[in-house]
C-alpha cells in the first residue's frame, strides 16, 4: 500500500508536470517590455507629473564586454552555463528561508528572471510562479544560453528609469555599454539586486550596503576564475555620475515624486521593480495650495536675496523643508531644493547634516516621560535650575564633556525654561546624562526618529543633535509633540490604482508614543521660544506657535522645527558646494555674518505657515502639563541659593533674572525684537550691563544679586542675570551677555561649536 501510493504520489506529480510543460507556451512580450509611465497627482486629483517615457536602448551580446558579462553572472547566477533552466533546490531552499524568517529569497535563476522581466510581471503569485517554472523550462530546451542572458540584460531595471545594460550605461556613466570597465560593471551588476537603494547618489546613505555588494560581485568573480587576484586589488570603486533627471520633472516635481516612490518601495507597497513597469495611478497627501504656499516662501524669504555672482558663499545655500498635518500623518507639502533638474539630492529627506538644538526638547520631553532627577535630587521640570555656565563640566557621566555656549556666554543657575529659550548646551548636556543616554534614545526613537539615523550614538554631545535626521524624520518627531504625543506614521498615499485594482495601503495607526503630559510640557516651553527666546520671528505667521532654532556645527546647518496645533513644519538651510557635494559652512551667505535657526529658516516657516493657515482662526495650544511646571520659580532673595543636596521637589532654588539671548539676537536674524535695538538700548551698555550690574557692582557678593541682577540691571532695565551672580563671578561676563553680544549688533567670530 505504501509503495503504491508513493508510485500513485510520482505519477501524478509526473502527470502535472507534462500537462504544465505541454499546456503552458511561451506568450508574447508583456507590457513591461514597453512599459508604461505612472501618473503622480495631488491630493485634489490634479497632476503633480508622469514619470517619463521608458529609456530602453536593446543591443547584442557581442557589444556587451566579457568582463561586465561575468559580473552579472557573479551577482545574480554563478553557475547560469552548466545549469538547467530552473533550480528546484534554490527554489525549495529560497521557500524555507522565507517562510522561516531568514529574509525574503527570489531562487530564480537567471533564465526565470528572463521569463518575469519580458514574459510575465512582478507580481508575487502562485500563478505567476508555476507559469514562470514551465514557461523557463521550455524556453531553457529552445534558445541558447547566450539568447538567455542577452535577453536578462536588455529587460532587466537598473534604477534611474533605465531598463536595459546599455540604458544604465548611459544614466550612471554617460558612455555606451562596449565602454564599460569591469569594476562600472560590477557596479551596475550590483544594481540589479535593489536598483533604487544601491544608488550611492540618489542614496548616500545606502553607500556601505551598495559597497558590500559591490565587493561580493568582485569577489564572486575571483572564485569563478573570471578576474586575476592582482586585479581585483587594484580595482577602485568607479563613483556613477550625477542623475539627469527628466525635463517633465523639473522645479519640485522630482523631488515630490522621488520621495512617492521612495514610500512605496520603502514600505513594501510595490517593490521597484514593479512599480517601474508602470501603469499605476498614484494620488499623494501632497495639497497644492500649500506645496505653492512653501514654495513661494522660500524663494521670497530667501531664494530671492541669494546674489551667487557677487556672494561667492551664496553658491553654497541650499534648503529643505517639510510641513505634515499632526492629526492624520499626512504629508501637505515638500520642499526639496530649487530644481529638482540642477539639484538632484532632495534636502528635504537627505541625512547628513546635524539636527542640532532641535533635539533638545527630546531631551526634556523623555526626562518628563522618565520622572526624571537632577544629580541632587530635584524633579526636572521647566522651572528646575540648572547651571548654564560655558565649559561647565557635565556631573555622572562616563564620559568627559564640557560643551561650549553659544557665544561662549556663562549663565550662572538659570531655569530648564529659560535654558531652552536662549538654548544653552551647558544645561541639556547636564540634562541628557541625568535622565540616561539610553532612554532619551529611545524617547526619540519612539517620537519618530529613526532608530539607523546616522551619527544616533548614545553621550552628552547628543543632546546637542550631533545625530543626522532627514528635515522629514524631525517633522515626523515634531508632528507627535504636537499631537500630546500621540504619534501617526507619517504618509504621501491618499491612494494607488491600476486599472480597476485598488492596491492596498499599510496600517498606520495612531500609537500614544509619550505621555501627554510629557509631551505638553514640552510645548509649553516651546511656545515660550518662540515668544521670549530665538525663535521669536516666527511670530509673524499671527498663530501660537511652539518651536525651536538649531544651528549645525561649524554653520553647516541651520534649523527651524516649530508648530501650532493643527500644522507641524521643520524648515533647514544647508550649505553644500555645488561642484564636489561637499558638506560647507554658511558663514557670509547672504551678506550674513553667520546664519541661524532664528533668521531665514524661522522667516520662511512664518511666510508659509500664514499662507497655509490663510482662512483659519488662530488656535490656543490645549495643553495638560506635569505637576509643578506651571508655577513660577519663588521671587529672589540675597541669600537664596541652589541646594544641592535636598531632594525635594518643592525646594525649587531660585534662579537669577532672566539673562538676554546671546549673540545679538543672531537667532533672530539680526531683527528689532530681541536683536539690535533691545539688545542695544535696554539690556546692552547702559543699564544692566556695564554701569550697575557689570563691572561696579557685579564682582562682589551684593552687587551681583541686589544692585546688578535685581533693582538697576535685572528686572526693569535688562540687565538681567549678567549682572553678576551671589558669588559675584559673573560681573564680566555678565557684561558681555548684557551687551546684546556686542552691543551693535555684530555677531562673535565663528566657531565649531553647536546652538
Amino acid at each position: 500500500m505504501v509503495l503504491g501510493a508513493v508510485l500513485l504520489l510520482a505519477l501524478l506529480i509526473g502527470g502535472a508536470l507534462v500537462a504544465g510543460y505541454l499546456l503552458v507556451d511561451i506568450p508574447p512580450a508583456n507590457a513591461a517590455a514597453t512599459a508604461q509611465s505612472n501618473v503622480y497627482l495631488y491630493s485634489d486629483g490634479s497632476q503633480i507629473a508622469r514619470d517619463g517615457e521608458v529609456n530602453r536602448v536593446n543591443v547584442p551580446l557581442s557589444q556587451i564586454p566579457r568582463t561586465v558579462q561575468e559580473a552579472v553572472l557573479a551577482a545574480e547566477d554563478r553557475d547560469f552555463y552548466s545549469e538547467r533552466a530552473v533550480d528546484p533546490k534554490a527554489m525549495l531552499r529560497a521557500a524555507w528561508n522565507t517562510a522561516t524568517g531568514k529574509g525574503t529569497q527570489s531562487g530564480s535563476t537567471i533564465t526565470q528572471q528572463y521569463v518575469k522581466n519580458y514574459y510575465l510581471g512582478q507580481e508575487q503569485t502562485i500563478k505567476r510562479k508555476v507559469k514562470e517554472f514551465f514557461i523557463a523550462i521550455k524556453l531553457g530546451r529552445e534558445k541558447s544560453k547566450d539568447y538567455i542572458l542577452e535577453g536578462y540584460l536588455n529587460t532587466s531595471y537598473f534604477g534611474r528609469n533605465a531598463y536595459g545594460i546599455q540604458a544604465a550605461a548611459q544614466a550612471y556613466y554617460g558612455k555606451d555599454v562596449s565602454d564599460l570597465t569591469t569594476a562600472e560593471g560590477a557596479y551596475l551588476a550590483t544594481l540589479l539586486n535593489s536598483p533604487s537603494a544601491f544608488d550611492v547618489v540618489a542614496h548616500p546613505q545606502s553607500r556601505p550596503r551598495a559597497l558590500a555588494r559591490w565587493n561580493y560581485v568582485l569577489d564572486g568573480m575571483v572564485k569563478k576564475g573570471w578576474l586575476s587576484e592582482t586585479e581585483r586589488a587594484t580595482t577602485q570603486f568607479p563613483e556613477p555620475g550625477k542623475v539627469r533627471a527628466a525635463a517633465g520633472l523639473a522645479g519640485q516635481r522630482g523631488y515630490l515624486v522621488e520621495a512617492i516612490k521612495d514610500y512605496i518601495v520603502e514600505n513594501k507597497i510595490l517593490d521597484d521593480k514593479t512599480l517601474a513597469e508602470g501603469g499605476y495611478r498614484i494620488t499623494s497627501t501632497i495639497d497644492k495650495r500649500r506645496q505653492t504656499a512653501f514654495v513661494e516662501a522660500v524663494d521670497d524669504q530667501m531664494i530671492g536675496k541669494l546674489e551667487p555672482d557677487t556672494r561667492k558663499a551664496d553658491r553654497l545655500v541650499r534648503a529643505g523643508g517639510v510641513s505634515i498635518d499632526p492629526a492624520t500623518g499626512k504629508v501637505v507639502a515638500m520642499y526639496g531644493g530649487i530644481d529638482y533638474t540642477k539639484q538632484y539630492v532632495n534636502n528635504a529627506t537627505r541625512h547628513d547634516y546635524q539636527v542640532a538644538s532641535t533635539f533638545k526638547p527630546f531631551v526634556f520631553a523623555s526626562a518628563v516621560e522618565n520622572g526624571s532627577r537632577t544629580q541632587d535630587g530635584r524633579r526636572i521640570t521647566p522651572n528646575t535650575i540648572y547651571n548654564g555656565d560655558n565649559k561647565r563640566p557635565v556631573v555622572g557621566g562616563r564620559i568627559r564633556f564640557s560643551p561650549e555656549n553659544e557665544g561662549q556666554i556663562s549663565y550662572g543657575n538659570i531655569t530648564v525654561n529659560t535654558a531652552t529659550d536662549l538654548s544653552v548646551n551647558a544645561v541639556y548636556a547636564q540634562m541628557v546624562v541625568d535622565v540616561g543616554t539610553g532612554k532619551v534614545k529611545k524617547t526619540a526613537i519612539d517620537l519618530g526618529v529613526p532608530e539607523d539615523t546616522p551619527n544616533f550614538v548614545t553621550g552628552p554631545a547628543m543632546a546637542l543633535g550631533t545625530m543626522q535626521a532627514s528635515v522629514l524624520d524631525m517633522t515626523q518627531a515634531y508632528a507627535t509633540l504636537a499631537d500630546h504625543g500621540r504619534r501617526t506614521p507619517y504618509t504621501f498615499l491618499e491612494k494607488i490604482t491600476k486599472g480597476g485594482d485598488t492596491i492596498g495601503l499599510p496600517e498606520r495607526t495612531p500609537t500614544q508614543a509619550i505621555s501627554r503630559e510629557a509631551a505638553d510640557t514640552t510645548t509649553s516651553m516651546l511656545v515660550s521660544v518662540v515668544d521670549n527666546g530665538t525663535g521669536t520671528a516666527a511670530l509673524a505667521a499671527g498663530h501660537p506657535a511652539a518651536g525651536k532654532t538649531g544651528t549645525g556645527e561649524l554653520d553647516r546647518s541651520a534649523w527651524f522645527a516649530a508648530y501650532t496645533p493643527n500644522l507641524v513644519t521643520v524648515v533647514s538651510m544647508m550649505g553644500q558646494d555645488p561642484d564636489t557635494g561637499t558638506l560647507q559652512s554658511l558663514y557670509g551667505a547672504l551678506g550674513e555674518p553667520r546664519i541661524g535657526g532664528g533668521g531665514y529658516p524661522a522667516r520662511i516657516w512664518a511666510a508659509y505657515t500664514k499662507t497655509a493657515l490663510e482662512g483659519t482662526d488662530p488656535v490656543d495650544f490645549d495643553l495638560e502639563l506635569q505637576p509643578g511646571a506651571a508655577q513660577p520659580p519663588p521671587p529672589p532673595s540675597p541669600e537664596s541659593n541652589p541646594p544641592q543636596e535636598t531632594p525635594d521637589d518643592e525646594l525649587t532654588p531660585t534662579p537669577p533674572q532672566r539673562p538676554t539671548p546671546p549673540t545679538g539676537g543672531r537667532d533672530n536674524g539680526g531683527q528689532n525684537q530681541g536683536g539690535q535695538n533691545n539688545g542695544q538700548t535696554q539690556g546692552g551698555q547702559n543699564q544692566g550691563g556695564q554701569n550697575n550690574g557689570g563691572q561696579n557692582n557685579g564682582g562682589q557678593t551684593q552687587g551681583g544679586q541686589n544692585n546688578g541682577g535685581q533693582d538697576n540691571g535685572g528686572q526693569t532695565q535688562g540687565g538681567q542675570d549678567n549682572g553678576g551672580t551671589t558669588q559675584g563671578t559673573q560681573g564680566t561676563t555678565g557684561t558681555q551677555g548684557a551687551d546684546g553680544g556686542p552691543a551693535e549688533g555684530l555677531r562673535p567670530p565663528p566657531s565649531a561649536f553647536l546652538e
